[in-house]
């Protein structure tokens, strides 16, 4: 990047310079775009726009916009992320900063608004998020970019450019994270963020932008939102999960403080759900892996000489409570190796992404004989012959997530019950995507494919239609976990 004065305490390696100019020092504001990390605290791309905005001296824009022409776009979805962008203008209102929250009500109407605030720019500094269109977003806006832009990588606690290569399976990559342990120790976004730069006065914008992309009433309140003129689906309806900066941080207290203890335990039992429960909240950026990750060392009292060598397991690196082992492990490892997928791999989302021996194996296995077909419509209004891959399914179309343990199964009953891997590859997506809040995202992605043998091997005995893919059952599913008060609770 060109050398300028301004100090950086963000690790160079966070930050990407697509259109790689001097700042526009006759730009009238620094503009940061957000996309992906949708917060106000510990966000290292919104820390850079305020450095910016410091060093040159002029006013900070925060432009957070929700278009209507992506894919699965739904009330549900939308739902969610306007309560994020409630607590948002809640947060800025008293700070030295203008919130621009805008809403796209019909296809096409937000187009060139990027572009027309950047025009008056001095620098653009956006979020940077290697999966679904916003992958491909920096190289589309660095094409039409009038000033500098910068895209930052706030997504987790590996940063995303210090792998070299795919991981190919879990045990590697935590071994490889847990050799960047001082990395990951050593960095950490600011908590409130604007608190610590001077920043110039606020600066409104300008009547012709307005007039055209009028700001969004965000009311201060939780009421639900209207999004019957906005041109998304409308059969997708909000769950009683409610979004947000501020109920992603209840959340994780009560997490932290109450049900942590016995995470190992509990969070492979649906009537118990000992899961965190965040994956919408990390997916949608109202909360950060870092902020998670060091409550947790701060909850268990960690000191850095407690650390074991690395040695790829689950258990004995950080030498802390099983259930927070288990949990840093799901933070840590499974999180964020399908970041590494995403990142490197622009097939991430392809059947073509599979490993050799996983497309060998199922392809052997294609003609096999089903004795149960069933169509994308028969799954998704769960009319299946098994109840409890039903229940799975409803609890996916009602609340927007399924139990973590319970949607591998549901994974692998799609796959036993397509007409092909490929058919079941794009059923699982197309359902996950369009009701899962933690859809659309790496480690969802990661969940799906790993139904597939992504991240696995192969396992015997060979099986019809699976081959060596490991197989699963409803029936020893029911001899292994509780499951009696959550098939109650969906059985219709």
């Amino acid at each position: 990047m060109p050398q300028t004065s301004i100090s950086c305490d963000i690790p160079e390696i966070r930050i990407t310079a697509p259109h790689d100019v001097m700042p526009n020092m006759s730009g009238e504001y620094v503009l940061y775009w957000m996309t992906a990390y949708r917060r106000t605290d510990s966000n290292y791309a919104l820390q850079r726009a305020a450095q910016w905005s410091e060093e040159l001296k002029k006013p900070l824009i925060i432009l957070e916009p929700l278009r209507v022409g992506y894919r699965w776009a739904n009330d549900r979805m939308h739902q969610f992320v306007v309560a994020g962008m409630r607590d948002n203008a809640i947060a800025l209102q008293k700070e030295n900063v203008t919130y621009y929250p805008y809403l796209e009500k019909k296809r096409g109407e937000g187009s060139g608004l990027i572009e027309a605030l950047a025009t008056k720019a001095a620098v653009v500094v956006g979020d940077e998020y290697p999966c679904f269109f916003l992958k491909h977003l920096p190289k589309w806006f660095a094409a039409r970019a009038s000033c500098r832009y910068e895209i930052v990588d706030s997504n987790g606690l590996m940063p995303l450019r210090i792998p070299d290569k795919i991981f190919t399976v879990a045990h590697s990559y935590r071994r490889f994270m847990q050799k960047q342990v001082d990395t990951l120790l050593a960095q950490r976004p600011l908590t409130k963020v604007l608190s610590h730069f001077q920043l110039p006065s606020p600066q409104p914008i300008a009547k012709e932008i307005l007039r055209k992309w009028p700001m969004a009433e965000i009311a201060f309140n939780n009421k639900p939102f209207d999004w019957s003129d906005f041109d998304i689906d409308h059969s997708v309806a909000p769950t009683e999960m409610v979004g947000g900066r501020k109920e992603a941080l209840r959340r994780w207290k009560n997490f932290l403080s109450l049900r942590s203890i016995r995470y190992d335990e509990d969070r492979n039992h649906p009537d118990t759900d000992g899961s965190s429960a965040l994956s919408p909240y990390l997916h949608f950026g109202h909360i950060s892996a870092h902020e998670m990750f060091f409550d947790v060392l701060e909850h268990e009292n960690f000191r850095v000489e407690q650390l074991a060598r690395p040695n790829g397991k689950v258990n004995g690196f950080w030498n802390v409570s099983p259930s927070i082992e288990a949990f840093l492990d799901q933070l840590l490892t499974w999180r964020e190796i399908g970041f590494n997928q995403c990142f490197l791999d622009r097939h991430y989302d392809s059947y073509r992404s599979l490993p050799t021996w996983v497309r060998a194996t199922l392809q052997k296995h294609a003609a096999d004989k089903r004795d149960y077909v069933y169509s994308l419509a028969e799954f998704e209004e769960a009319r299946t012959h098994d109840p409890v891959w039903n229940a799975a399914q409803r609890q996916l179309v009602k609340e927007g997530r399924i139990h973590n343990y319970l949607r591998m199964l549901w994974g692998k009953k799609i796959l036993h019950w397509s007409r092909s891997p490929e058919e079941a590859l794009d059923i699982m997506v197309e359902l996950n995507n369009k009701y899962a809040l933690d859809g659309r995202d790496p480690n969802s992605y990661s969940g799906i494919f790993w139904v597939l043998g992504r991240y696995d091997r192969p396992w015997g005995p060979e099986r019809p239609i699976f081959g060596t893919i490991r197989y699963m059952s409803s029936d020893s599913t029911l001899k292994k976990i509780h499951l009696k008060k959550y098939l109650k609770n969906f059985e219709s």
